[in-house]
């Protein structure tokens, strides 16, 4: 009996240790997928603040254009 106590205690542990690791792989599968997302929004503004400029150079350009004419 003392032997399947034993083991009952050993496939706990074995048990809790996997479970540890299955939780430390889906932290850091979680951290990557935010720090993709954290990428992506800084790419975003980016191409936002590029878009803003270009239109309001545009902008400028055409009432420059109005003024002279």
């Amino acid at each position: 009996m003392t032997f399947m106590k034993a083991a009952g205690v050993g496939a706990t542990i074995l048990a809790i240790l996997a479970l540890v690791i299955t939780l430390l792989k889906q932290i850091i599968a979680f951290i990557g997928f935010l720090t993709f997302a954290f990428k992506v929004l800084i790419v975003l503004a980016f191409v936002v603040v590029i878009v803003g400029v270009g239109f309001v150079i545009f902008r400028s350009f055409q009432q420059s254009k109005k003024t002279q004419s």
